[in-house]
């Protein structure tokens, strides 16, 4: 006779359970701390939810979310093989900076040639990026992470460099980049925005993302490359005793990981920003794609659902002000759902320490009867 399951068996075999009761707890977090601030749960909650479901809204969720869900899909791939790509936000630059200097020094190019041109720059910047890195772990033992977090700041300063140089740099007293030409934009045109009433950033850039997330879904799903990377991911000395060479499967992944990264920045700058600034501190677009990733269970598909609902909570907390919130309060529900879903091993593990009294109770009695 099979056993009914429990709520706590229900918990700790569902990993999307996981996930959901984390974004919960994350909005109870929020909530808490908008009753102390004595503001309204229902107002600041209102407003975020309307924010992002009309047509103009939900068209700025798109926009937003597009580098969240490219980038979420970098460090997801990577997470599939093993390789945690704290790294992406150095990728991401130089990616960016990449496509930018593309989208200048070749603006003359028709836009069907300058338009592939720029995310081919943007993913061989990326990608080389990450393959320095996976060098370095695989010829010379260096930890990733560290190699990854130095590459990162390599990354924001080289960028402030790029953005200096006369060829590149603004003409006026902008401290920042040309704008790429109008033929590397990736925007609608204004006629069309206009009449579909969406936002005025509304670009291409989804699609690209759609078509991001299918292939990555493919690689890893139904190659040959895929089997190998995960099987690298799973337990490297299994993999390299039935003949995989582990050190040239680190190296892709960390490569397509970084092109990945690469084309997330080329989609942020090509669909929004269409220049880079001398920054100021990291833009975080790579750390947010952990979250993403995470959130996404790794999973190319939740990554999608997940970079959507990072960008609708970035937008969206962007009109929390309105209803005289801290825009604070949206990294706090981050902050929280992210630390309830690094700890759903504890979720994971209610069955076992349901069970363990039981068992606790059943040895004691063979004890008491001898």
């Amino acid at each position: 006779m099979t056993k009914k399951k429990g709520f706590l068996d229900v918990i700790s075999e569902n990993r999307f359970i996981h996930i959901l009761l984390s974004i919960l707890l994350g909005f109870l977090v929020g909530a808490v701390f908008l009753v102390i601030m004595n503001l309204s749960v229902s107002a600041a909650y209102g407003r975020l939810i309307n924010s992002v479901t009309s047509l103009k809204g939900f068209s700025y969720v798109v926009v937003y979310s597009v580098p969240y869900i490219v980038v979420g899909l970098s460090v997801a791939f990577s997470f599939k093989t093993g390789v945690f790509n704290i790294g992406a936000e150095g990728q991401f630059v130089v990616g960016s900076m990449a496509a930018v200097c593309t989208g200048i020094l070749a603006g003359n190019l028709p836009k069907p040639v300058l338009i592939p041109l720029c995310f081919l720059a943007a993913m061989a910047a990326g990608a080389l990026w990450g393959i320095i890195v996976g060098v370095l772990k695989t010829k010379w033992g260096i930890n990733e992470v560290l190699s990854m977090i130095m590459f990162n700041w390599i990354a924001f300063y080289l960028s402030n460099f790029i953005a200096g140089i006369p060829a590149i740099k603004n003409d006026g007293s902008a401290e920042a980049t040309k704008n790429i030409a109008d033929n590397a934009s990736l925007l609608f045109s204004k006629e069309f925005i206009k009449s579909a009433g969406l936002a005025p950033t509304a670009n291409w850039g989804f699609i690209i993302a759609i078509i991001a997330t299918l292939l990555v879904w493919f690689i890893i799903e139904k190659t040959t490359l895929g089997f190998e990377l995960k099987a690298v991911g799973s337990n490297k000395f299994a993999a390299e005793y039935g003949g995989i060479n582990v050190n040239r499967s680190i190296l892709t992944a960390l490569a397509i990981s970084g092109a990945l990264a690469g084309l997330a920045g080329a989609l942020q700058v090509m669909g929004m920003g269409k220049r880079i600034s001398i920054f100021t501190s990291q833009e975080g677009f790579g750390f947010a794609g952990i979250v993403v990733a995470l959130i996404g269970c790794s999973n190319p598909f939740g990554v999608f659902i997940a970079g959507l609902f990072y960008g609708a909570l970035m937008y969206g907390g962007s009109k929390l002000n309105l209803e005289g919130v801290p825009t604070q309060l949206i990294n706090v529900i981050v902050g929280t759902v992210v630390f309830f879903i690094a700890i759903s091993v504890i979720f994971e593990n209610l069955k076992r320490f349901k069970k363990a009294p039981k068992s606790g109770a059943s040895a004691a009695g063979k004890e008491a009867g001898k």
